[in-house]
């Protein structure tokens, strides 16, 4: 995790430099925290257990094939098709806007410029707090009210970077560590 004067982020910028616009900058680029893959990953090990059993209980070929068919397609629909989905979302805050990507198949995006956002929030249940990361509620200014960020880590650090880059666009004073 780095913390730099312009930018913090946990992983390098999913998103295509070509979707910034000139001038625009990233501040925070992050996609849900790795706990979404929990469950998934208990998948892939169930059905490996279920395959490796069946192969020590019965000794029919023909049988084996269909039961490792059934376990490769269980771990494309449980395993693999959630670590896809979880790898193409990602959460990107930038100088001007809030940018949501997600989507395997059919990718779909929603940007809130930061002059629409009113006020930000953070979710942290009991297990939120033991992982490090938290749900961001972004109320903004139009028909849909709030965006809720699933999962963020260091979600109140990301609280804190978005709430000082709304202070200083709302023409607030510098905060005192920016002039170090």
């Amino acid at each position: 995790m780095s913390c730099t004067s312009d930018r913090w982020d946990d992983a390098p910028v999913p998103i295509s430099q070509k979707l910034l616009n000139p001038g625009e900058s990233v501040v925070v680029s992050t996609r849900t925290h790795p706990k979404a893959l929990i469950v998934p990953v208990l998948a892939l090990v169930l059905f490996l257990a279920i395959g490796v059993g069946f192969m020590q209980v019965v000794d029919n070929s023909t049988a084996r094939l269909v039961v490792w068919a059934l376990v490769a397609v269980g771990i494309l629909w449980f395993f693999v098709w959630p670590l896809l989905v979880w790898l193409t979302a990602s959460y990107t805050i930038t100088n001007r806007r809030l940018i949501t990507r997600q989507g395997v198949i059919t990718r779909t995006g929603h940007d809130i410029p930061l002059t629409r956002i009113s006020d930000v929030a953070y979710e942290l249940h009991l297990t939120d707090r033991m992982l490090g990361c938290g749900t961001l509620v972004i109320s903004d200014a139009s028909t849909h009210g709030q965006v809720l960020l699933p999962d963020i880590p260091h979600v109140e650090e990301t609280q804190r970077r978005l709430n000082e880059l709304l202070h200083r666009l709302h023409g607030g004073a510098a905060s005192a560590d920016e002039g170090v």
